[in-house]
């Protein structure tokens, strides 16, 4: 038997009432259930057509809009809609900063349930476009059709792309011409190796058939102006690679960092492979407050420079430090958070999982003379215990920085039974952020927040807590 198609239904002069989640849009359709429906904006009147049908919602699209919220504002990008990547970009920037404040305080209210102060404002970011430091774009022998040139039938000769994978759709990839996210020269890096590879006829990887040469192309800018280029090819043909890689050094003789990657894996994360330095050194610097930072190919950042400055600017703030306090930073990363807060600590202990990340700490550390920093490798829930507190001290202050999943519940525990005086916890997931500081809440109470946008046309955000002991 064939699949059984869903029936699609289309609800009429359906309002737009929310933003919800993953930065798609929230109406009521007249049975009551909720519809999911992308690339509308609160405000909006549409036409509805259902495309999937569960239990407790409906996904839908909107076929026809009859009138326009007045928080609607004309996306700047001719790929939005289609590319899946900012989401927000038809909303008014004032509206998105209040859809992701709402986030926040809906997810510390609902899942917390935790008395709260006053937040503090939501700080937006100064840029709402070009803003990314770094941007990674995927090659493909098989490139999304757009639904005209699907309907002309024409043949076409060249399906090569660069660009962004198109949602759910993991072979088939959108040929970017100008991407709104990293300032140049990003998108003359991307549409040069597009021409150049075309006129050559250097193969785009198939990832059906895996063959090709061309893999990934993975592009940093720092705020120092440097800039580092790294293409990941997949078959080795040495003679393929350096006619690329000559181009490219000379087309863009400023290039800090020229490397590549030869990846034979079937997925095409970097972390496990041997990276080759072309031109240049294998990293750029970044500057933040006189503090300079090495970034390689495989170290963790905050995507967007400028407000990382003012993320952890807040972060500081809200440990309070006098200079007397002895500081553990938990997730620590590359120590940039731990060494931008170290002048006001006596000392600061960075902890974190990824060995490749701490010799970046302990280098950085050794770059900007910073002496009152120690860095130690290991998962958090096994290295932040009893022991590690006996040698290193009891901690005035801890900063944790976790991934999206928030902290593992023994690392929660752990941090109740150290009692720190101050708890600032930085969130990238404030979901999971307010089911930590439910386990937190008998010893600690919450006594400031301040969301920060890092992602302007997204619907994510980041969020600073406060915790001081009851």
């Amino acid at each position: 038997m064939g699949k059984k198609r869903t029936e699609r239904i289309v609800f009429e002069n359906v309002q737009i009432l929310d933003a919800g989640a993953k930065g798609v849009s929230v109406a009521k359709a007249p049975d009551g259930k909720v519809i999911f429906i992308p690339n509308v904006v609160p405000g909006d009147v549409a036409d509805i057509q259902t495309m999937k049908k569960r239990k407790a919602f409906y996904e839908g699209k909107a076929i026809k809009i009859h009138e326009f919220s007045e928080h609607r504002t004309e996306p700047v990008c001719e790929h939005f809609g289609v590319c899946g990547g900012c989401k927000w970009q038809n909303m008014k920037y004032s509206q998105q900063l209040h859809y992701k404040h709402n986030e926040v305080y809906n997810n510390l209210k609902r899942i917390g349930k935790i008395e709260m102060p006053e937040f503090e404002p939501i700080l937006g970011s100064e840029k709402q476009f070009f803003y990314r430091n770094k941007m990674e774009f995927g090659f493909s022998s098989t490139r999304w059709m757009t639904p005209e040139e699907v309907q002309s039938g024409a043949e076409l000769d060249n399906k090569n792309a660069v660009g962004f994978h198109i949602p759910r759709m993991w072979d088939k990839i959108l040929d970017i011409s100008k991407c709104h996210l990293q300032e140049d020269p990003s998108n003359d890096i991307r549409n040069e190796i597009r021409r150049f590879a075309n006129e050559n006829n250097l193969s785009f990887f198939n990832p059906r058939e895996v063959t090709g040469l061309l893999r990934t192309l993975m592009i940093r800018t720092a705020s120092t102006g440097e800039l580092m280029i790294l293409i990941q090819f997949y078959d080795n043909n040495k003679k393929e690679i350096e006619l690329i890689m000559n181009f490219l050094a000379e087309r863009f003789p400023n290039v800090t960092s020229l490397q590549y990657v030869i990846n034979r894996k079937l997925n095409d994360t970097i972390y496990d492979q041997d990276i080759i330095t072309f031109k240049g050194r294998n990293y750029i610097l970044e500057e933040m407050e006189g503090l300079h930072f090495s970034i390689n190919a495989k170290s963790f950042y905050q995507t967007n420079s400028e407000q990382a400055y003012q993320l952890y600017a807040i972060t500081r703030d809200f440990a309070g430090l006098t200079g007397e306090e002895l500081v553990y930073d938990l997730y620590t990363g590359t120590g940039t958070i731990a060494q931008f807060v170290s002048k006001k600590a006596k000392k600061v202990i960075g902890v974190e999982a990824v060995p490749e990340a701490i010799a970046d700490a302990k280098e950085n550390a050794t770059r900007n003379n910073i002496t009152n920093c120690e860095f130690f490798v290991g998962d958090m829930k096994n290295v932040f215990n009893d022991d590690f507190i006996n040698t290193h001290g009891h901690p005035d202050v801890v900063i944790t920085d976790p991934p999206r999943d928030g902290m593992h519940k023994d690392v929660v525990a752990q941090l109740l039974k150290i009692g720190a005086e101050k708890i600032v916890y930085v969130s990238c997931n404030s979901a999971t952020q307010a089911r930590d500081l439910a386990l937190l809440d008998e010893m600690y109470k919450v006594t400031r927040v301040r969301p920060v946008d890092m992602f302007p046309q997204t619907h994510h955000v980041e969020n600073v807590v406060l915790l001081e002991k009851r």
